[in-house]
């Protein structure tokens, strides 16, 4: 019975392409059983050969079909002559009617009538002159259908290739509009990323696994009555590893992770968005417990207009309901949690950032130096770097650096060691990567006259001489005139990690910015345009001085400045015209005062800056050691304590 039942298994299958055959058959029969091979079966001729056929009397039968062709039909004792033995019609199938011997195609229908009724009348022969209108129906019907045919099929097989799952092009998403366009990991082959492969971020990295635990192990939450948590948003500055954590949530939940952009919501169409949103979840829900992971979510969660002037952003509006909806509505399912990544929560709905739709906010913050140490280990696991390369020090020199900078600064210094043929990456390449990746790169070659030259070394030895002397200016590490980027000089400095700041330090570094003009002033008695970028880094720190930070004695403790980002104040600024001239008095005062500082301390220094500036001059670059011979030891250096904390 078993083998039974397997031949019956075996029976063909139907398809389509059966039928297809037997049309195409039923037309071939027709065809041949009509005569409509019958002319192709014939022997070819010519006119004057028929004419001479006819003239011997072996033709019994000429048909003239369409004014055009003659079908030469010859006598029983004719065949049988040697002449005609080639012209017997050749069939595969046996045809219900005679066939012709010869066919022709002949000029004017008159003169070839005259001809045969000339050689009949001649001869007295009594063959038979037949006229035939043929017309092929079947062929013209579908002749006349094959346009259509083209058409429809054609268009079938566009459509097929639309509503195929991948679209295949840049139309391929017509019938596909609304789907969702969010990338479902498998968490056995996708994610490979764990939480080891994550340095730093221990707060955010723990709040983060806790989530993951909640999908894991739900039961040991919900046993004392809690609730798992719907969503989590990152917010950092870039590249401090918002989407790399995400990837080992993906890695390690064990649970479908689907991750898509916020730009993926938004298309041309009208609802598009929306019909996204709800087919996301929808996908989600089906094989919940799940993560959805929304990278760059102010694409579409920024905050709704109260007076929306151009109506463009309705559409992104309608999106952002339609995700606030599914977050935290009527029908919602708990076993669905949503990640989301963003370097602008300040810009976000406050509908989307509640309690019930995100109920946790995770800061992912710059590194300190003890998870750049860390960051730096990851990174150069892949490097054959020197033996006595110093990570502490790597991560002491790199000062604001986020994860992405450093993992540029690994690469880089591998690039430049392998430029300089170094079969390891030591601690010099490291350098000379963050110098390029601050400063930019190297431009040794670029044409400075020996005049601007000078003024450059004494603007750069200015800036040092001011810091070297100033308690609370940061700490010099060298100082270049060799052309970077777009500066012709720079003075490189190591700042001291603050979380608070005191406004005599910040004071102290606006005076050490301005060194460089003031001693153009000092040696030369007139300024150059080289101090722009510390002129506009000292305005914009005096202008947070007495706007923000609320620092100045005269504006008072006010700011003005919106954490929120919603632009409340509109097209008007929260202070009166007789404040805005107070507050650029205050600001011209606080630069005014440090520049004169500056000045004064150069005055009283002017034998050791031109020192310093001569010592740059031949030497092109200088470090701390340089400074220390002509100054001295600084008094007031906190490098010797900080390390002994550390340690």
């Amino acid at each position: 019975m078993a083998k039974d039942n397997k031949n019956l298994n075996k029976k063909p299958k139907f398809s389509p392409y059966w039928v297809y055959g037997v049309i195409i058959a039923v037309f071939l029969s027709i065809q041949l059983f009509s005569g409509g091979f019958s002319s192709s079966t014939a022997t070819q001729t010519t006119p004057a050969q028929f004419l001479e056929y006819l003239e011997n009397g072996d033709v019994e039968k000429v048909e003239i079909v369409n004014k055009r062709e003659a079908r030469v039909y010859l006598t029983k004792e004719a065949q049988q002559l040697e002449i005609h033995r080639n012209s017997k019609p050749k069939t595969f199938l046996p045809s219900v009617t005679a066939l012709p011997n010869y066919k022709f195609e002949f000029g004017d229908l008159q003169n070839f009538e005259k001809d045969i009724n000339k050689i009949k009348a001649d001869n007295n022969l009594t063959t038979e002159v037949k006229y035939e209108t043929e017309q092929n129906l079947w062929g013209d019907f579908l002749l006349t259908l094959l346009p259509f045919i083209l058409i429809i099929g054609v268009w079938i097989f566009i459509m097929r290739r639309m509503s195929s799952g991948g679209g295949g092009g840049a139309g391929g998403q017509i019938f596909n509009i609304g789907k969702s366009k969010a990338k479902l990991f498998d968490e056995k082959t996708d994610t490979k990323t764990s939480f080891k492969d994550v340095a730093g971020l221990e707060g955010a990295k723990e709040e983060v696994q806790e989530i993951v635990d909640f999908l894991k192990y739900p039961e040991k939450y919900t046993a004392l009555g809690g609730k798992i948590p719907k969503g989590a948003l990152l917010v950092g500055p870039p590249g401090t590893g918002k989407t790399l954590l995400a990837k080992a949530v993906a890695g390690e939940a064990q649970v479908p992770f689907f991750s898509l952009s916020g730009s993926d919501f938004v298309e041309m169409f009208v609802g598009v968005g929306a019909s996204r949103v709800r087919d996301l979840f929808k996908q989600a829900k089906e094989k919940s417990p799940s993560i959805i992971f929304i990278d760059e979510i102010d694409a579409i969660g920024r905050a709704r207009g109260k007076s929306n002037f151009s109506g463009s952003n309705d559409e992104r509006e309608n999106t952002l309901n339609q995700l606030l909806t599914e977050m935290d509505g009527f029908g919602t399912n708990t076993n669905v949690i949503v990640l989301a990544a963003t370097n602008r929560a300040d810009v976000l709905d406050s509908a989307l950032m509640r309690a019930g739709r995100f109920d946790r906010q995770i800061y992912v913050d710059l590194p300190d130096v003890r998870e750049r140490k860390e960051i730096f280990e990851v990174h150069l696991r892949p490097l054959k770097k020197d033996d006595s390369l110093d990570i502490d020090f790597l991560a002491k020199q790199t000062p604001g650096f986020s994860g992405a900078d450093i993992a540029n600064v690994c690469n880089e210094a591998a690039l430049i060691a392998a430029r300089k043929g170094n079969k390891t990456v030591n601690k010099q390449d490291f350098l000379d990567a963050v110098d390029r990746i601050i400063g930019g790169l190297e431009k040794k070659n670029k044409i400075i006259t020996p005049e601007e030259k000078r003024a450059v070394a004494f603007h750069e030895a200015g800036h040092a001489t001011v810091s070297w002397m100033l308690e609370h200016a940061a700490p010099l590490v060298k100082v270049t005139i060799v052309p970077r980027g777009r500066s012709l000089g720079a003075a490189w400095y190591l700042p001291e990690e603050r979380l608070i700041v005191r406004p005599e330090q910040m004071l102290d570094e606006m005076c050490a910015a301005l060194g460089g003009r003031a001693a153009e002033q000092v040696i030369f008695g007139k300024i150059s345009t080289g101090a722009l970028s510390d002129l506009e880094k000292v305005t914009k720190q005096a202008r947070a001085m007495v706007t923000v930070y609320g620092l100045s004695d005269k504006v008072g403790h006010l700011t003005y400045y919106d954490s929120s980002g919603q632009s409340e104040y509109g097209f008007t600024k929260p202070y009166s015209e007789q404040t805005a001239e107070l507050i650029d008095r205050e600001i011209s005062d606080i630069i005014e005062k440090q520049y004169d500082r500056a000045v004064a301390l150069l005055e009283a220094n002017k034998d050791k800056l031109t020192e310093l500036a001569q010592v740059l001059l031949d030497k092109e670059v200088i470090f701390k050691d340089n400074l220390e011979k002509i100054f001295g030891k600084r008094p007031f250096d906190k490098e010797e304590k900080i390390s002994d904390e550390e340690e």
